[in-house]
């Protein structure tokens, strides 16, 4: 409970803010389901099967031991995903907060929220994973997946704006 006292809470300042996590939950889903759906269907003609997919994501935890991780790889590797897609979610939701403009202009911005996401992923946190730096050979691989991760973006915009709208109160909003 806040007080006058109190810094309100950054993530859900009042308890009305609770119902932004169904739409941030279900962006995390369909950004996850779209993004894996994508690889599969990518891979599929490279003869790579969906498990390995999965198993790739976890060689971010285990290495290439995750390719002889079997089922438990490949979930670690699922969940992780679906955690990940979820965040980004969250963290545009968490900055329009902040800077209203990425809602009011949320294609744009969405999709260049989605380009920075393709930059962070590939030449920062998958570096600093066990997986390291990712291998950009694959020419097809990069463009596609730099046009999703626009795609992704622009959806992680739009669901942050539906839970941005969910989470609004009616009345004056307590002053930070």
């Amino acid at each position: 409970m806040q007080t006058p006292q109190t810094q309100p809470d950054p993530v859900l300042p009042h308890p009305a803010a609770a119902r932004a996590w169904p739409a941030i939950v279900a962006g995390g889903l369909a950004i996850g389901t779209l993004d894996l759906a994508f690889a599969i269907l990518f891979w599929l003609r490279h003869e790579v099967a969906p498990v390995q997919i999965l198993q790739s994501i976890a060689r971010g935890w285990m290495g290439d031991a995750a390719f002889d991780g079997g089922a438990a790889a490949a979930w670690l590797g699922a969940v992780s995903h679906y955690a990940i897609a979820t965040m980004f979610v969250l963290a545009y939701y968490l900055a329009g907060r902040r800077l209203p403009a990425l809602f009011a202009r949320r294609l744009a911005l969405g999709v260049a929220y989605g380009l920075l996401l393709y930059v962070l992923m590939n030449f920062v946190v998958l570096p600093l994973s066990a997986a390291g730096l990712p291998s950009f050979r694959n020419t097809a691989w990069v463009a596609s997946s730099v046009v999703a991760h626009a795609v992704f973006g622009a959806m992680c915009a739009w669901f942050a704006s539906l839970a941005a709208g969910a989470a609004r109160v009616s009345g004056p909003r307590p002053a930070p």
